[in-house]
């Protein structure tokens, strides 16, 4: 069947006025004439014209469409793979803008009706988030920065006043504060590596990402060279997918057994009363659930922590209480980290 010009464009919802331009720029020309010198399309003409109906809708300009089916013959499989590849990214992009949507919508629900500057500084920020991390972890940094935002400030200010009192980064002395940083982040960032190097690039480069109360770039990069000593001195006994493994240091609970442990050991109690193997018992049990209760993660951060002073300058006991603890642990267990 043969349609001419006026019937095809009906057919295709097109203009007469835009098969004639297809027929100039020798895009679309009509496969015969009638008589009277009518454009006539043939089923591969129609063909043809779904074809680039379908590259248009791609986003490719006119003048690419003809190369594009020159090179395939025409083939409908790869132009329909195509057009379903295209659609499937609108669906990502479209999905992805709904949840930053969803975001600042939340963000509106936890606080006061914002001002136009407030509305533009929030969406330069999700803008800022949106090139760094996904709109899922977005939402999982924001919900978990509420169980760690009262603690960043107080390790803030201790970090700038070693800044101030000119403490090189590499001191021994910043290590407990790396420690600390580190054990926040990994809370914050549910210990994913990959989002805390992500966050700490995204700090270090975009301005809008940093808070007016924020640390400053500088306080940053300053932790950050101890946090990679510390880190460093870690990888050389650990692998990296062994962070995400490991839970919230229980720092407060052994510092309370590291001080009941002290006070043992200065009445002269032996390392095998039962009082302070109970202890032990204790700080075994906090330590397994500390690396989840992997023999083989406990195993290398205690190699670490025994190996690297770097770490054990973070540790929450003395060498003389570790090893009265390390004594008083029972022969079946095997020795861990203090």
């Amino acid at each position: 069947m043969l349609l001419k010009v006026g019937e095809l464009a009906r057919h295709t919802g097109l203009t007469v006025r835009t098969l004639h331009h297809y027929d100039a720029i020798g895009l679309l020309a009509p496969s015969a004439r009638s008589e009277a010198g009518y454009r006539l399309y043939d089923a591969a003409d129609i063909a043809r014209l779904h074809a680039i109906q379908a590259l248009r809708l791609l986003g490719l300009p006119l003048a690419e469409i003809g190369a594009v089916l020159d090179a395939e013959g025409g083939s409908m499989p790869a132009i329909i793979a195509r057009q379903i590849e295209s659609l499937d990214q609108q669906i990502a992009q479209a999905t992805a803008l709904r949840e930053r949507l969803g975001l600042l919508e939340q963000r509106l629900a936890e606080g006061a009706q914002p001002d136009m500057k407030d509305w533009l500084a929030t969406l330069e920020q999700m803008t800022t988030y949106g090139r760094y991390f996904s709109p899922a972890e977005i939402r999982s940094l924001m919900a978990n920065w509420k169980q760690v935002a009262d603690r960043w400030p107080p390790l803030v200010a201790e970090v700038a006043a070693l800044m101030a009192r000119g403490v090189p980064a590499g001191s021994l002395e910043v290590q407990p504060l790396a420690a600390r940083w580190m054990t926040l982040m990994g809370q914050w960032m549910d210990g994913n590596y990959d989002l805390v190097t992500r966050w700490g690039e995204m700090y270090r480069r975009e301005p809008v990402a940093r808070r007016d109360d924020g640390p400053s770039a500088e306080l940053v990069d300053y932790i950050g060279e101890a946090i990679g000593i510390r880190m460093a001195a870690l990888l050389r006994h650990m692998r990296t997918d062994d962070f995400a493994r490991l839970g919230p240091p229980p720092e407060d609970e052994w510092r309370r057994l590291a001080a009941e442990l002290a006070a043992l050991q200065a009445r002269g109690v032996p390392p095998e009363d039962e009082a302070v193997r109970a202890i032990a018992r204790e700080w075994v049990r906090l330590f397994d659930a500390f690396t989840d209760h992997d023999p083989g993660i406990g195993a290398r951060l205690m190699q670490a922590m025994a190996a690297e002073p770097v770490l054990q300058a973070t540790a929450v006991t003395t060498p003389a209480v570790r090893d009265y603890l390390l004594r008083a642990m029972n022969p079946a267990t095997a020795p861990r980290s203090a």
